[in-house]
């Protein structure tokens, strides 16, 4: 697989996403949304940081089921139950994301939501994957 990461002069310089990314691969993986679920089904971690990682681990722990990288990673929506709470912890989510995932960040939204499906997650990872 490669990849091209898109960012464009005459837009604002990303910071911790990419404006657009090229994939060319043989295999889409589609992942689905993880929050912070541990094996047994409960939500762990009481901060957005805390939730943020734990999510992120277990979309890579998906993504690494189905034979891909975080460097496979073309497209990852977040969605929070609170954009002002991310924004301000937005420093040490790019350290967790840096740490787990490394720097070559796929296309990226953030997105608010009311609630996510258990009433105790505070954030929802889903995304795309190109394999070779």
């Amino acid at each position: 697989m490669t990849t091209e990461r898109v960012n464009p002069p005459d837009l604002s310089p990303p910071t911790g996403f990419s404006h657009a990314v090229v994939a060319t691969g043989s295999r889409l993986v589609f992942l689905a949304g993880q929050t912070a679920l541990d094996p047994d089904g409960k939500i762990t971690g009481e901060t957005l940081p805390e939730q943020f990682g734990r999510a992120l681990a277990n979309l890579l722990t998906a993504l690494h089921a189905a034979g891909g990288t975080p460097a496979h990673l073309t497209r990852v929506t977040v969605y929070t139950t609170d954009v002002t709470a991310y924004r301000a912890h937005a420093p040490e989510l790019g350290r967790i994301w840096r740490r787990s995932a490394g720097r070559d960040y796929p296309a990226m939204a953030v997105i608010g939501v009311t609630r996510l499906w258990d009433t105790r997650a505070l954030v929802e990872l889903d995304g795309f994957a190109v394999l070779p």
